[in-house]
């Protein structure tokens, strides 16, 4: 490790990002050189078309969601530190995980984890996934799969299943309840540091 130590004295905030996402020195090494490869005009800054050359967010069905979870409102680049703290979304949460002078909750705890998902198709940041935005991203993930009226059918059930307050949409705590059972650690991990 001591190389991996060395190089990474050369990357800004490194043990401040180590420390607040979990990551070893290795995997911010990584991550530094997959953030450089997307870094085409290197700028320091990825933009969201930096994001296309990332081949299974090319593939994925809902691939401009989840590049525009790496921006905030109004943002237009992202920053090596910001981009390892969304990425960290995604690192397993670890059993045996220890908090000690962590001033939040860790970006791969369970709770994060479906915050991040949330976000993904509360697209209008409304605090609610409204039937239109979960039919946006059933269009997206199943396309031509099923007729207009399956998607719609779907989303009806999904709806009413997880809409205990009866608002015709689902909020967070809604959300997270009707994931209850749901494996989310196996569900949001990318293998993005092989």
């Amino acid at each position: 490790m001591g190389s991996n130590s060395s190089s990474v004295n050369n990357i800004p905030n490194a043990q401040e990002l180590m420390q607040e996402t979990g990551f070893s020195a290795a995997h911010i090494l990584r991550l530094y050189e997959r953030f450089e490869c997307l870094d085409k005009d290197k700028r320091g800054q990825l933009r969201p078309q930096d994001f296309g050359a990332v081949r299974e967010l090319a593939m994925n069905p809902i691939g401009d969601r989840i590049i525009s979870a790496f921006f905030s409102p109004g943002q237009e680049t992202v920053d090596f530190a910001s981009f390892v703290r969304i990425l960290a979304h995604f690192r397993p949460t670890e059993t045996n995980q220890t908090r000690d002078g962590a001033k939040q909750e860790p970006a791969n705890s369970r709770t994060r984890k479906l915050k991040f998902a949330f976000q993904l198709y509360d697209q209008d940041r409304d605090g609610k996934i409204s039937r239109v935005e979960l039919l946006q991203v059933l269009r997206a993930m199943l396309g031509m799969q099923v007729t207009e009226e399956q998607l719609q059918s779907i989303a009806e059930r999904a709806i009413q299943e997880a809409d205990l307050d009866k608002d015709d949409a689902i909020s967070f705590d809604e959300f997270r309840k009707s994931l209850e059972k749901a494996d989310i650690d196996h569900r949001m991990s990318i293998r993005f540091l092989r």
